[in-house]
């Protein structure tokens, strides 16, 4: 990805919860960074469980108690010559104006960040983030009342 353009904003976001949105986020972060090499961030943006900062924190916990999973890791990190892409908490209201913030101060030229948020466009700044995305993604399960509410939201 050329450097010289802003990066993109995407969201994989719905009106509907359980539906993947969280996982996608990370699969496809952890693809583009760790595999594809692009620099990449994520805002977890879904108050109050934020699911990816505790998956986030879990994982290190689970690494640093186990001498084999610090191997592994270290060999990860090594070989791509990358730390981990960082997780950022923060509310839809204020996600905007942080990732501003972080591409500002960032050493490393960020190509891609990722917005985790809320299930329910009723949550404050949810309609205003998803105006600053260059791509939403709405994914969805064969469930009527899934497909009605997506195509509805969309």
């Amino acid at each position: 990805m050329d450097t010289k353009h802003k990066p993109l904003f995407i969201a994989f976001s719905t009106q509907k919860g359980g539906v993947g949105k969280s996982t996608f986020t990370a699969l496809v972060a952890s693809m583009l960074h760790y595999r594809l090499g692009y620099n990449v961030a994520v805002y977890d943006c879904d108050f109050p469980q934020h699911s990816l900062s505790q998956m986030r924190e879990r994982d290190l916990k689970m690494v640093m108690k186990n001498e084999v999973y610090k191997k592994l890791a270290h060999r990860q990190f090594s070989t791509i010559n990358k730390k981990a892409y960082p997780v950022i908490q923060c509310k839809a209201d204020e996600a905007l104006n942080r990732a501003g913030d972080f591409i500002r101060s960032s050493a490393v030229a960020v190509d891609v960040l990722f917005f985790d948020l809320p299930g329910t466009v009723n949550t404050p700044g949810v309609l205003t983030t998803l105006a600053g995305m260059q791509y939403i993604f709405s994914p969805i399960t064969a469930d009527r009342v899934v497909i009605e509410s997506t195509l509805s939201f969309t």
